[in-house]
This record gives C-alpha cells, sequence and structure tokens, in this order.
C-alpha cells in the first residue's frame, strides 16, 4: 500500500529555529511530524538574530506575521562605518524598501523571542524534550531511531536539524570536527535607555576596523541594543564554547574604536565569549530515508546574517520536495539537496569571505575594499543581495535531480 502525504511521519532531531520551523512547515501541509529535542527545556542564547525578507516571507506562510511585527524591530538600514571616524561606507536602505522590493518585511528581534514563538506555535505533544539521539536505521521502508533515554521512534522521513555538533550527520558521513575560523566574539544586550545619550538610529550598524568589526541594533521593541563584538584571535584553548567574559576584556579588544562602540560595550552587565567555527560544504545531505538541515549541513558564519534564514528556507522547501514526491521519500530528499545544497553553499562561502573582507587591516586593500562599498556592488547593498532575498523556498524552482 502506498503512504500519502497525510500518513507520512517525519522526524525532526533538534528543536531550534530551523528544526521547528521545519516542523512547522511540514504539519501545515499535512505531514505527521514530531521534534526530538535533547535539552530538557528549549532555550536560546540571550542574542539578537537578523530576519532577512527571504526568512520572514517563510515565517508569514507560517501564520507568523503578526508575532513577527510584534517582537520585531523594522531597521531603517544597514549601515556600515569605518572604525576610528565613524565615516559611512555603505548605507543600503531597508524598512519599507524591503517590503517594497521583496513583498516582506526585514526584522530584528531577541533569538528567545523567536524560538518561543515557534513553540508556541507547534502543538505540545508534537514535541519531545530529553531525546538525545544516539542511533539509527534506515531499514529502506522506515527509519528506526533510537534515543539515549531508551525510546525508539519509527518514522518514513528523518531529519537531522541538530546544528553543527550534529549527530546526524556523523551518523550519516562519519564524525569531523569542525574548524575554527581563528575568530572569537563576544555578545551582549544593553538597556536602551542606558545609550539615550548616543541617539542611536534605528539600524544595524557595521564598524569595520583593522582584525575586527562590531555590529549593534535594537530588538525587543527597542528596549534594549544587542552587539556582536567579533576579532582575530590565533587560537581557541576553552573547553566550552560560550563563556563568560569580562567587559574589561571586550573593552581592550575594541581600544581607539569610535566612542560610540566603546561606549555600547561599556553600558553592558555581563558579556558573553564564543569561539567561531564552520565546517566546509559537504558534498552531499542526504542518503535513503535520511536528510540534514540547517547548521547540520551548511554552518554559517555570522557575516551575512543569514544562519537562522537558510535553515527556515531548508524547511520550507523540504516541504515542497516531500509534497512533490511523496510518497517517494529518496527522490524527494534528492530534490530537496539539489535545490537546497548549491544556493546554501553560495551563501556560506560569501558569509565566510566577509569574515576577511569586513577585517582588512587599514591599507591599499581597505581603501579599494571602501571604493567598491561606496559604489553599492558588495555585501548588504540592494542590487547585491536581491537574489537572496526575493527567493520564495515554499515554491523553488525546478532541479535537476539525480538518480
Amino acid at each position: 500500500m502506498q503512504i500519502g502525504r497525510e500518513q507520512l511521519s517525519v522526524g525532526v532531531i533538534g528543536g531550534g529555529i530551523g528544526g521547528l520551523g521545519a516542523a512547522l512547515s511540514l504539519l501545515q501541509a499535512g505531514f505527521d511530524v514530531h521534534v526530538y529535542e535533547r535539552a530538557r527545556a528549549l532555550s536560546e542564547v540571550g542574542a539578537g538574530i537578523q530576519v532577512s525578507p527571504n526568512a520572514s516571507r517563510v515565517l508569514h506562510g507560517l501564520g507568523l506575521g503578526d508575532d513577527l511585527a510584534r517582537m520585531g524591530v523594522r531597521p531603517l538600514a544597514f549601515h556600515q562605518r569605518r572604525w576610528d571616524d565613524g565615516r559611512t561606507l555603505l548605507r543600503a536602505p531597508l524598512g519599507d524598501v524591503m517590503v517594497d522590493a521583496f513583498g516582506f518585511p526585514h526584522y530584528q528581534t531577541h533569538r528567545a523571542d523567536l524560538l518561543a514563538t515557534l513553540v508556541g506555535a507547534l502543538p505540545a505533544e508534537r514535541l519531545h524534550v530529553g531525546h538525545r539521539f544516539r542511533s539509527l536505521s534506515d531499514h529502506g521502508d522506515r527509519v528506526e531511531v533510537e534515543f539515549d533515554n531508551g525510546a525508539i521512534a519509527d518514522v518514513d522521513v528523518l531529519v537531522g536539524a541538530d546544528g553543527i555538533h550534529s549527530d546526524v550527520r556523523a551518523a550519516l558521513f562519519g564524525p569531523a570536527d569542525p574548524v575554527f575560523t581563528g575568530c572569537a566574539a563576544y555578545r551582549g544586550l544593553v538597556p536602551a535607555e542606558r545609550l539615550r545619550h548616543l541617539e542611536l538610529e534605528v539600524t544595524a550598524q557595521i564598524w569595520m576596523g583593522p582584525g575586527a568589526h562590531f555590529v549593534h541594533y535594537f530588538v525587543q521593541q527597542r528596549k534594549l541594543v544587542n552587539f556582536v563584538a567579533i576579532f582575530d584571535q590565533d587560537d581557541w584553548t576553552r573547553e566550552s564554547w560560550t563563556d563568560r567574559g569580562e567587559v574589561a576584556d571586550a573593552l581592550a579588544a575594541f581600544e581607539g574604536w569610535h566612542p560610540q562602540v566603546q561606549s555600547i560595550i561599556g553600558a553592558v552587565d555581563e558579556t558573553f565569549v564564543w569561539a567561531l567555527f564552520h565546517r566546509p560544504p559537504l558534498a552531499r545531505w542526504s542518503s535513503g530515508r535520511v536528510t540534514l538541515l540547517g547548521d547540520a549541513c551548511h554552518p554559517m558564519l555570522p557575516f551575512m546574517a543569514q544562519g537562522a534564514a537558510q535553515g527556515l528556507e531548508d524547511g520550507a522547501t523540504l516541504t515542497a520536495c516531500l509534497e512533490h514526491d511523496a510518497p517517494d521519500v529518496p527522490a524527494a530528499l534528492r530534490r530537496y539537496e539539489a535545490l537546497r545544497l548549491p544556493r546554501a553553499s553560495r551563501i556560506q562561502a560569501m558569509s565566510t569571505e566577509n569574515k576577511t573582507r569586513f577585517h582588512l587591516p587599514d591599507g591599499p586593500e581597505q581603501r579599494q575594499r571602501d571604493q567598491r562599498m561606496e559604489g553599492g556592488s558588495t555585501d548588504f547593498a540592494l542590487k547585491a543581495v536581491e537574489w537572496i532575498y526575493s527567493h520564495d523556498a515554499r515554491h523553488p524552482e525546478p532541479a535537476p535531480v539525480r538518480a
């Protein structure tokens, strides 16, 4: 007996933004989907996130447009500046320009708020916490999943959305350690009232300097200012990926930078420091009835603000492919991979390249970069990102599928 869409069961390993977004897309399309999360409670780091139009399009399609509008801030522009004198290098409009150009807004929001919204939209009985993935067995007609707590799930499709350390990826393609990028970052959230004297614009400001860059923007209805301060680091010896940092160390790392940068760092109560790791693009994401999604297959550096957006795109396209090819799950996953892998790999590579471009020392290369930015041909300029922001992951273009 052939299995129709309504009977097709999908297990999603990982309850992050990508995994939950995929589950909601699949559920909306009529699939029987369950999410399995290793933690006993879902939580996110205290950090901001950019929700560009390609991502807000997906979230609006899930019925979360009003939630986004309530919790998000719509910035007026991406404002890229010199590290020392604050000179504008590029000011790319956002606000209503994004809606006019792409049909959906660009938001800045708190990661925890977005995660809570996704959790709230998923029926409680479909989220299983305290389920750490142990192993999988693809039997050809189904996948058996075993968890550390002894639970076993039988599903028609298994999706690994379990992050850069993905155990599902390791089960499919073997273990491999992520690579340290040579960058570390401080992050923090500052009550906006403490920075009132700076008269900050409602923009995402990106300050670029030798060996470092600094990003800040409003979140939570402009009540908080989120910042990320990324700097070159020779190695990383800490056992934890994220540790409590010292505000004095963060200030020292950006000594000599514009007073606005120093003021924002100095106003924070606490800061956290973490290393940036990545993986080279995978040649494949799928095997049989198992596939990967988000950071499990394309972890991205935060230099294009596309990590979560690409995970949300993955979930929408995966749903479209399963709708198109059900009940032939392997064919659907091949189609999904053919559609998503080239795009995600390209954005992943661009994000990696921006690490070098953002951190150029003052000199001839830096001056050439600044001239290109003033010409509107790089990175966040509207014409440069149109192919990213205009993409509709729910209705992907046909792609060749290997047999």
